[in-house]
């Protein structure tokens, strides 16, 4: 184990601004880290818990780390506290209106915008529930920024009207960008910041867990014991063990996955319009052609960016060459599969299993309830009827480490921003 004690120098004390950047930092590394002041201690990785210590100027931190990785983890730790986190005189306040707020979101934005002032992120949010949209384009009026999600629509008509209500910069707090209109934002000289990375671990797991979800029938059989029915009629599931995994995308969440796979004892194969040949090199997959993938694999996970060359990815062709037995899973982006070729392959009894947190027509869904309303959508309500189908609501980054770093980030990148720092691959060019 190791210890670092520190006096709190700062005259604001550690304000929001260095809790979010040492709860990030402790998040890297598997080393448990604890940070205790005035006796109490709280989890180094929950920017939350570390607001709470309240620590002032003069006040004693304690951090203790603790794992096999602590001499690194030290060392990354001892660069956030020894920052001034003063770098820049504060810009003037940024005004942010935020879009599509749900309740969870407020939970880590509010408390990271409380604080004003030198080294701070500097930033007055305006919530809005309401999506943006050409109907709700005009709530930004006045407001130097908008804060939008996956699920926002901004098209160049309303960038075109974002410019005349004054607002400069668009804040993505996800990775995706394709519903923002990049050619729109730089003819009306708009920056545009997105979320590279927030937990490629959220969204892995959750591939796998809706994955055995439909393979093993769980919904079916939650559902059944809850009645008392006890029989096992209609729940007979696959191994995965010695089964051939296809990963169709190897960034840093197909990666994820294909270890998650490994550790089931599948053979992994990988597709990749870039191939990173250090994954090879260390055994963890073999990287084949878009065909051999599809025809040997048991399990077909997607994760590639949404591109001409990935749109349809999964479409009548593909998936002819796929086993009957073949798993479908995806939590990237619901245009990389044909839904109408996908529903035509279901209707013909192929695949064992298909899990999407994401597929064409989920818009209207996305985010809200709508359990008193009837669903008109046509694919969502034709996919529901099948068997082995399972469906979530966009929600594999929903993760409690995932929404600290959206919110960290998003909030890095507006800083960045107000006082004229380097995007780095935070900015979306056209």
């Amino acid at each position: 184990m190791k210890e670092i004690v520190y006096q709190v120098t700062n005259s604001m004390g550690v304000h929001a601004r260095p809790c979010a950047v040492l709860a990030q930092c402790c998040v890297n590394f598997k080393s448990i880290v604890t940070v205790t002041s005035n006796g109490k201690t709280v989890d180094g990785r929950n920017v939350l818990e570390l607001l709470s210590l309240r620590a002032k100027k003069g006040d004693t931190l304690i951090l203790q780390l603790n794992g096999e990785d602590e001499e690194q983890a030290v060392r990354a730790v001892q660069e956030v506290i020894n920052r001034e986190f003063n770098e820049k005189k504060a810009a003037s306040l940024l005004k942010i209106a935020f879009f599509g707020t749900k309740d969870y979101d407020r939970i880590f934005f509010s408390e990271l915008t409380k604080d004003k002032g030198d080294g701070t992120y500097n930033s007055d949010i305006r919530y809005f529930t309401s999506n943006l949209g050409m109907e709700t384009v005009d709530l930004a009026d006045g407001f130097d920024a908008v804060c939008v999600f996956v699920n926002d629509n901004v098209p160049r008509p309303v960038v075109e009207r974002l410019k005349e209500c004054g607002v400069r910069l668009i804040l993505l707090r996800c990775a995706g960008f394709n519903n923002v209109d990049l050619e729109a934002a730089r003819d009306c000289g708009m920056t545009v910041l997105r979320v590279p990375a927030y937990s490629p671990y959220a969204v892995a797991e959750h591939a796998m867990a809706i994955l055995q979800e439909a393979n093993r029938r769980l919904h079916k059989a939650y559902n059944k014991v809850k009645d008392n029915n006890f029989a096992l009629s209609g729940l007979l599931g696959l191994d995965l063990h010695n089964k051939v995994a296809g990963i169709v995308g190897t960034g840093k969440i197909g990666i994820c996955m294909a270890r998650i796979c490994k550790g089931y004892g599948m053979t992994v194969l990988g597709w990749d319009a870039y191939p990173n040949e250090e994954f090879e090199k260390e055994g963890l997959l073999t990287y084949v052609d878009k065909e051999e993938l599809f025809l040997r694999s048991d399990l077909i996970s997607l994760h590639a960016p949404l591109f001409p060359g990935t749109y349809h990815i999964v479409n009548e062709e593909s998936i002819r060459m796929m086993k009957d037995t073949a798993m479908l899973v995806n939590t990237a982006r619901g245009t990389l599969v044909d839904t109408e070729a996908l529903i035509a392959a279901l209707k013909k009894g192929k695949f064992q299993a298909v899990a999407l947190d994401v597929y064409e027509g989920e818009d209207e869904n996305v985010y809200t309830d709508r359990s008193d309303k009837i669903i008109t959508d046509d694919i969502t309500a034709r996919l529901l009827m099948f068997p082995q189908v399972v469906l979530t609501s966009h929600q594999a980054f929903f993760t409690r480490e995932a929404m600290q770093a959206i919110a960290v980030v998003t909030m890095e990148n507006a800083r960045n921003f107000n006082e004229g720092n380097d995007y780095g691959e935070a900015e979306v060019k056209a």
